[in-house]
Parts: structure tokens; C-alpha cells; sequence
């Protein structure tokens, strides 16, 4: 099979998790990671270093498909910053989905997207751009996860869930049914979210 080459934005420990869902999803043959100039050379997973943030506009010359491998967790500054110049240089953002995730065909995910191993997306959800939605979490029928959002390993969104723009839901944390959280939430790992506000 004819694979299209994809970039691997970042080097770190979740660009390496996202190898393994890349591989074994079987779309994309990964042509090389970004780094940082100090990691330029150097190999991960058996992939090399191939450029820094500055040799992306000569890359697209070469390379169709990119996809972001930094992870977030305080802050999605450096992805949204990332998705930006991506775009803004042509490249193709596609969506990664794990061959042991499950996304309901009635489910919307945006560009740029990954849903790692074990997680479900479920019935009438819609997953933004720009988002992780880890191992093993669970996206409940109809809940909106918005742009730029990292919803964590383990944690759950109930149905109707509406996650802002920029949020990040810690690993095991559990949302309840219909609540509306807020654009930049941080909410911490373990969380138990029954209500907002007052």
C-alpha cells in the first residue's frame, strides 16, 4: 500500500505515543519529527529528527501532511501556535484515530485531531480542531469538546458535556451530564465536576 509521508511535529514523550497510533492506524508513513535545533540528528522510536520549527516552510515543499506530536497540559499556547503555522504554510492536518479507539460514524472530529488507544467517541459528539482525546477517555453521546482542548487518559464527559476552547481535563476525571465548562478550564486530575458555579 501507498502511504502519503506525514511530519511529526515534536519529539517528546506524546509524539512517541503518537508513532504508536500512527503505525498502527496505517495511513501515514511518518517521514521525520520536529524537534528542537538541539535534537536535530536524533532518533526516537526509529525516527529521526529531520528539522526545527524553521525548516517547516522548506519541508512543505516535500511533505503534504503534518501532524501535532506536543503534548498540552497547562497550557495549549504552543499547539495553537503550531496549528496556526501549519495552516497558515498549507499543510494538511488529518484526523488520527486509534485502531483500539471507537468513533461513533455519528460522531464529527476536526482537523488536526488524534483519539488514542481505547478511547470511545461516541453517538452525535463533535470533537474540535486541534484536540487529544487520550487513551482510554470517553466522550459521551452529543457532548462538544471545542478547539484546542487535551481531554486526559481515563477521564470521562458525560452526554451534553460542552468543553471550551483551550480546556484541559485531567487524567480519571469525571464530568457530569449537560454541565458547560468554561473556555481555559485546568481541570486537575481526578476531578469530580457535579456542578458549575454558585
Amino acid at each position: 500500500m501507498n502511504r502519503s509521508k506525514l511530519i511529526l511535529i515534536g519529539a517528546g514523550g506524546h509524539a512517541r505515543a503518537c508513532i504508536d497510533v500512527i503505525e498502527q492506524e496505517g495511513r501515514y508513513q511518518i517521514a521525520g519529527l520536529i524537534g528542537t535545533s538541539e535534537e536535530l540528528g536524533s532518533s526516537h522510536c526509529g525516527y529521526q529528527v529531520i528539522g526545527a520549527d524553521q525548516s517547516l516552510a522548506q519541508l512543505r515543499s516535500h511533505y503534504q501532511y503534518a501532524l501535532i506530536g506536543v503534548g498540552q497540559i497547562r497550557s495549549p499556547v504552543v499547539r495553537m501556535r503550531l496549528f496556526k503555522q501549519l495552516l497558515d504554510l498549507g499543510f494538511k492536518l488529518p484526523v488520527v484515530v486509534a485502531p483500539t479507539a471507537y468513533v461513533s460514524p455519528n460522531a464529527k472530529i476536526g482537523q488536526g485531531s488524534i483519539v488514542m488507544h481505547g478511547a470511545v467517541v461516541n453517538a452525535g459528539a463533535q470533537v474540535g480542531d486541534n484536540c487529544i482525546i487520550n487513551s482510554r477517555a470517553l466522550i459521551e453521546h452529543d457532548v462538544v469538546v471545542h478547539d484546542n482542548c487535551h481531554v486526559a487518559t481515563g477521564a470521562i464527559l458525560n452526554g451534553n458535556v460542552v468543553l471550551g476552547e483551550e480546556s484541559f481535563v485531567g487524567s480519571g476525571s469525571i464530568v457530569r451530564e449537560r454541565l458547560n465548562v468554561a473556555r481555559g478550564s485546568l481541570l486537575s486530575m481526578g476531578s469530580i465536576i457535579k456542578k458549575i458555579g454558585n
